[in-house]
């Protein structure tokens, strides 16, 4: 790069881009050849036209070529053309008459030496025949001398080989033609139509590419990107389609058709295989239905909008690699290491065959760095090198150079030449402005470039608070909204502001630490001896690590690798070394007892190097004092000391940010790494721990040898059938940890509940915490399909909507149930009432010594696996324990605050908190322990709600009316407020409730209000649950309009509810009986033994795929726990009872069995016609499923090599048992996603306060009645949709909406078995659907 600034090449740019007027152009005689070499490295410009273009070549040489060096390179040159037209020839011959090429001439050598060393001479200005090509397409033509006479006088060998294959083949059809054809009806045949021969056009084949020739098959592979495979390993079709890519592209598409419109074509005569001549019935079905289906498929498609109907984004080869190259140079950027970034860049571009796998955005990225610096120079080279690329440059490159003009105040001159030449592109500042995402000062600095030129101009920005009602389900809650009563927060805006500033502090910091819960025993000498050992250790550990760490840096920053090797070193650069080894030191102190395996350590010091970089970006940005002029106009929205607004928290965040367009644009996408970067740099970190961090091996005995011992070593150990790395902490330190009996925690800021109310999500990238990274929906790591659909969407306003108000609701922890579980935690424990005892209380490892000559083989066998028992218990006891203590930790915390929990998805919609430890889907400790921040009065019907609620909770009275529910409720008050009074030493009533400590909140709720004066105005926090009955079932009998499955499961209004599962149990029942009578033997023993708890597993899941086998390993797991039933049955038990429970529910339910075949059968045909099963929710979320065949990717390294399996490759073919599976089930849990989404938005516009676990809703007790008549409301319009026809109206516009092939062949009629299996929409029943309105029990 020194040489190239000192000869300031770049007066000698031929510029076709916006700067090719402002500077003088001067010839390439002006310089020394040395410095144009050098010049034209990286940006050579391979067109042939000029000596000064062939000196730049990489490979130029001065000395003339000899003579026999020539002859040999057209021989072999002649030899590759015959093989490429005898290939042509032959596949013209099998039918394929669209095949293209491109006249190719070999030049001859000159006799004086004088010509071009590879065949590359200038170009030549004659233009001979060329082949035949389609109208208006432009075709690359090489041109150059006559065929040497002595390789053109001999006949091909090929051509000799290919003229015996087509006399036999001829003399194969004619025999085949006096055979009659069965079971497929013969189509006449039409002749093709010759081309006319037109002359090839030479011209550019990319936007902003020059004009280009390609001189010699040798340079083929130089110049054109399609060719990538050497010709010593690519077979003779890969080199057919080199020379085809520079023909038209359509051609291919037309492959496919081309074996039915050829007369002679072998497909079009060949015999029908035995498996086609067997389905004429289905043949002549499938065409009749043909003609009407594909004019419906074509209406379909063309009415169909664009966010409905799912595009498929198109990834190459090279997507993982693009990925992982702009990651790294990001990176680079990042971490001030901005020549590392442009020298990788040049490196990339320099070679063809790696320039293909740059996109526009890596050059953007260069860009960028010398907007930055004001170098108007260095990037127009940089634009030269995108037309040599063959790419257009796009906003963001437009936007580079208009920042680059605002930073040195160019002349108007260049500016207007600018402008012009973006809107000659067809983009427009509109677009910049709205679109683009800024950084820092990048916006300010455009808009004065542009109004130097434009003093009036003003930015116009896109309405995106304006929602599209595409589903009518949502249509009147965004157009008609006189009557919502959006809620307010119980804050002032002044209380909002300073929680605002608490939580941007804690996120700030990217880690919090807390006090813990744990204290089992009074301060002893030896716990003081043992936290001074470890902060001892932890201090000189720290400087260990940080002189390794810098030592790491230094070895890979002066690696000798070339440019474009990609390395850790950007990534080790984002932070500060000290911030590296806070994590390295942390989780250690996280480390489990018994382990963990070195890739979910990687994955987990990756994942946190990557967090707390994307924080440090954003304070770099400036994006914090954004954010805080934001928030500070979002808050008026939700303060009670504030006016009322009719806009959703979406609508007003949007409009306050059109508002505030100066400096960084706050919807930026977080820094995006590649998952195996991830791991990698994990790896790293973990390597350094493991060599470094040691430890004095008489720090607990001074009687032993003093010597360095590492505190972690690796080692291997099995997981099934696999050999997987392990990372173990040594004794010694196990033993310094667990009696110095720590009392701080340290965790990541995104695990604690939100301290502010969060972020509205306002699109796919933005929302939930204030810096922290959070994705809308969660995938598994390394996938992007769902992210590319997503960005797609266009109608994902009524899904972020309905996030946004679960993650408004406030919380706060019941402080004195809070009290008596740590009281039971730091005691003992309490397995009964699921609270983790101690490891004090695990059992005994068992010494084993293998050698002891006084136990015998089996003894020993015997003893050794009594010791692997014990040790597995003390890990689950040792796992369990600890997550109860953080939870307790967090709860305890935030004891005295409210709190919010930020929402996102998965895949298939179903909501979820991000806070991952403590949050209100876990178990009953942790839904016991948070109440609404919120209180409302009860109101005539709150206190008869609560005792409904109690009475649910004990599971008690399932088949009881809410009337007898209530009235076992008032007959045991006595017990109830015992239990609120006294609930550790009173009759301990509510401890047997099937949710203890739930009950015991609500018993101590119960109390509080009829002792209040007037239980009506009793301030009430605690969330009244209403579940659904067997959710899943229900979703499934209102898509059948299944009465009898309807009834089952409470659809149909009745006196007392019906419990599916005792229904169940019942219809099984019977069918033992039968077959015990028969004298079936475990019929027989299986008397009494047949109840509810059996089979309500079974009966759950299998409406969500559960499988046979799945299904009797939960009836077997429930026979087991039977004492009194024989365990050498319970093999043969479980096989029979899996059985009679399928056909039991397939008798109850036959709308539903249809319906799951259906989706099964439709999953099965498309993933094996190579697609991905998608859909899109009645909401308009799309959902694809990521199941493809695992691929192993191995991770080198020099401590293992890690293997990652990778489900997810859109590259790799679909997992079609995991599709066809997995579809009935996921399409369900959207539907049921679908309903909560309804529901809560209704709630929100009626006042309520609203949150969700799937299919259970909570709410305040006074409002109850109002939430249940929404739910019922919103689960009649959702299923008043034709749901069933609207997916198979989507997947056959999706999957069915091109005819391949001819009718005959198996992919046609794949294609067809396809076609009328989506078709075919199961029957309906005549279920009432208004009836649901009218079920008390349908959610109760």
């Amino acid at each position: 790069m020194s040489l190239t600034r000192i000869c300031a090449f770049s007066k000698c740019l031929y510029r076709r881009t916006l700067f090719q007027r402002c500077i003088q152009r001067v010839t390439n005689v002006d310089y020394c050849h040395l410095c144009f070499a050098i010049r034209n490295g990286p940006v050579r410009r391979i067109s042939g036209q000029t000596p000064q273009a062939i000196m730049s070549r990489r490979h130029f040489s001065p000395l003339f070529p000899k003579a026999e060096e020539a002859e040999t390179r057209v021989l072999k040159q002649t030899q590759l053309l015959d093989v490429l037209e005898a290939r042509i020839q032959q596949l013209q011959s099998d039918g394929i008459l669209d095949v293209h090429h491109t006249k190719v001439e070999v030049l001859k050598a000159a006799p004086s030496g004088k010509a071009s060393p590879s065949g590359k001479g200038p170009k030549s200005t004659s233009q001979g025949k060329g082949d035949t090509v389609k109208p208006k397409q432009a075709t690359t033509t090489t041109k150059g001398a006559a065929k040497s006479k002595s390789s053109k006088s001999q006949p091909s060998p090929w051509l000799e080989k290919l003229s015996k294959e087509r006399t036999n083949k001829i003399n194969n059809e004619q025999h085949s033609q006096q055979k009659p054809r069965k079971g497929v009806k013969e189509k006449p045949q039409k002749g093709a139509k010759e081309k006319p021969m037109t002359k090839p056009q030479v011209g550019p084949t990319n936007p902003g590419r020059s004009n280009q020739t390609i001189s010699s098959p040798s340079a083929a592979p130089r110049t054109s990107p399609s060719v990538v495979k050497s010709e010593g390993s690519s077979k003779l079709a890969d080199k057919v389609r080199s020379a085809e890519a520079s023909s038209s592209a359509p051609h291919k598409a037309s492959k496919r058709k081309s074996r039915a419109q050829a007369p002679g074509g072998a497909a079009a005569q060949s015999k029908p295989s035995p498996a086609l001549q067997a389905r004429p019935q289905e043949i002549a079905e499938a065409e009749e239905l043909e003609g009407r289906l594909s004019q419906q498929i074509s209406e379909l498609t063309a009415s169909a909008t664009p966010d409905r109907l799912l595009m498929e984004r198109e990834r190459g080869d090279c997507g993982d690699i693009q990925f992982a190259i702009r990651s790294y140079m990001e990176a680079c950027v990042f971490s001030g290491e901005v020549e590392r970034a442009n020298r990788f860049l040049l490196s990339q571009h320099r070679i063809l065959s790696r320039r293909k796998q740059l996109d526009i955005g890596m050059y953007n990225t260069s860009m960028r760095i010398w907007a930055k610096k004001g170098s108007l120079h260095h990037i127009g080279r940089i634009f030269h090198l995108v037309e040599e690329a063959g790419l257009r440059p796009n906003l963001g490159s437009y936007c580079a150079v208009l920042e680059c003009m605002g930073r040195t105040t160019s002349s108007s001159h260049v500016v207007k030449r600018g402008l012009k030449q973006m809107e000659e592109e067809g983009l427009s500042l509109d677009d910049l402005f709205s679109q683009f995402v800024f950084r820092q000062d990048e916006r300010d600095m455009v808009l004065k470039a542009v109004r130097s030129v434009r003093p009036k101009y003003q930015p116009v920005s896109n309405d995106l608070s304006a929602t599209d009602c595409h589903s009518p389900l949502v249509r009147d809650f965004y157009l008609q909204r006189e009557g919502h009563r959006y809620p307010k927060l119980d804050f002032t805006r002044e209380e909002l502001q300073e929680r605002f500033r608490q939580q941007l502090s804690m996120e700030q910091g990217c880690t919090v630490t807390i006090d813990s819960v744990e204290i089992s025993k009074p301060l002893t000498e030896n716990m003081t001896k043992m936290r001074e050992h470890l902060e001892g250790l932890r201090s000189q550990w720290k400087k260990t690590l940080l002189q390794a760490l810098r030592e790491k840096k230094m070895l890979l920053a002066n690696t000798k690798s070339r440019d474009y090797k990609l390395n850790l070193y950007p990534y080790l650069c984002l932070l500060h070394d000290r911030d590296y080894v806070d994590i390295m030191i942390q989780s250690v102190s996280n480390l489990h007892l018994s382990g963990e395996s070195l890739k979910i350590l990687a994955k987990d010091l990756g994942n946190k190097v990557h967090t707390k970089c994307s924080i440090h970006q954003k304070g770099q940005d400036h994006m914090a004092d954004k954010l805080a002029n934001i928030y500070s106009g979002y808050i008026d929205l939700l303060a009670k000391d504030t006016k009322e607004y009719d806009v959703l928290p979406r609508e007003q965040w949007l409009k306050l940010e059109a508002a505030d367009v100066s400096g960084p644009t706050l919807q930026g996408e977080d820094p995006q790494w590649p998952y195996i970067v991830t791991v990698e740099l994990g790896t790293c970190l973990v390597d350094l721990m493991v060599k470094n961090l040691k430890i004095n091996s008489d720090i607990l005995n001074p009687a032993y040898e003093r010597k360095l011992i590492p505190i972690l070593y690796h080692m291997y150990t099995f997981r099934s059938t696999r050999q997987v790395g392990f990372i173990k902490p040594h004794p010694i330190l196990i033993q310094i940890q667990q009696e110095a009996t720590e009392t701080r925690l340290t965790f990541e800021s995104y695990v604690m509940p939100m301290l502010c109310p969060p972020l509205p999500w306002i699109s796919a990238k933005y929302g939930a915490y204030l810096l922290s990274p959070t994705k809308l929906m969660r995938t598994v790591d390394g996938a992007t399909q769902h992210e590319q659909l997503l960005e797609q969407s266009q109608s994902l306003h009524p899904v972020l909507d309905s996030l946004n108000q679960l993650g408004s609701c406030t919380w706060q922890v019941n402080k004195p149930l809070l009290d008596i579980i740590i009281s039971i935690f730091n005691h003992r424990g309490s397995d009964k009432l699921g609270i983790p005892p101690p490891l004090s209380e695990a059992p005994r490892v068992p010494h084993l010594n293998p050698h002891d000559p006084t136990f015998t083989a089996v003894e020993k066998a015997h003893m050794k696996k009594e010791v692997v028992k014990a040790k597995k218990k003390v890990t689950e006891m040792h796992g369990l324990r600890m997550d109860a203590l953080y939870k307790l930790s967090i709860a305890n915390h935030v004891r005295d605050k409210k709190f919010w929990f930020p929402h996102n998805m998965d895949f298939r919609g179903r909501t979820y908190p991000c806070p991952p430890h403590f949050n209100h889907l876990g178990s009953d400790v942790t839904r016991a322990l948070l109440v609404f921040g919120e209180g409302k009065p009860l109101g005539p019907r709150g206190l008869d709600w609560l005792k409904i609620h109690l009475v649910n909770l004990t599971g008690l009275k399932k088949r009881s009316s809410l009337y007898g529910r209530l009235e076992y409720a008032n007959s045991i008050l006595e017990d109830i407020l015992d239990s609120a009074d006294d609930p550790l030493n009173g009759k301990k009533w509510w401890m047997n409730a099937d949710e203890p400590w739930q009950a015991l909140g609500c018993c101590m709720e119960i109390a509080n209000a009829v002792r209040s004066p007037d239980p009506a105005q009793f301030i009430s926090h605690l969330p009244v649950q209403q579940d659904g009955s067997c959710n899943g079932l229900q979703h499934y009998a209102a898509l059948g309009r299944d009465v009898i499955g309807a009834t089952s499961v409470n659809l149909m209004p009745s006196d007392v509810p019906q419990d599916v599962y005792s229904g169940v149990a019942q219809q099984v029942e019977e069918f033992r009986v039968r077959d015990a009578e028969k004298g079936l033997k475990i019929a027989q023993i299986l008397e009494g033994f047949i109840s509810r708890k059996v089979v309500k597993q079974t009966v759950m899941t299998v409406v969500y795929g559960v499988t046979r086998y799945g299904g009797r390993l939960q009836i077997e797991k429930r026979l087991k726990e039977i004492d009194e039933f024989p365990k050498e049955y319970v093999w043969d038990a479980s096989h029979y009872l899996v059985r009679q429970v399928f056909s039991g529910l397939k008798e109850m339910f036959t709308g539903t069995r249809e319906i799951q075949d259906w989706l099964t059968d439709s999953a099965r045909l498309i993933s094996k016609s190579g697609r991905t099963v998608e859909w899109v929710t009645p909401l308009g979320l799309p959902v694809i499923q990521p199941y493809h065949r695992t691929r192993t990717k191995v991770l080198k390294h020099d401590m293992q090599d890690i293997n990652l399996q990778i489900s997810h490759d859109v590259k790799e073919r679909p997992d079609t048992v995991k599709q066809k599976n997995a579809f009935p089930p996921n399409f369900i849990h959207s539907l049921d996603s679908t309903h909560m989404m309804l529901t809560s938005l209704n709630c929100y516009s009626a006042g309520l306060t609203f949150v969700s676990v799937h299919d259970c809703f909570w709410t305040h007790a006074v409002t109850v009645d109002t939430m249940n008549k929404v739910c019922r409301e919103q689960f009649v319009a959702l299923h008043s949709q034709p749901i069933l026809q609207e997916l198979s109206n989507f997947l056959l516009r999706k999957y069915c909406s091109g005819i391949p092939g001819d009718g005959t062949n198996k992919k046609h009629l794949e294609y067809r078995r396809l076609m009328l299996m989506l078709a075919t929409v199961p029957q309906t029943g005549d279920f009432d659907l208004q009836r649901v309105k009218e079920s008390t029990f349908f959610f109760s």
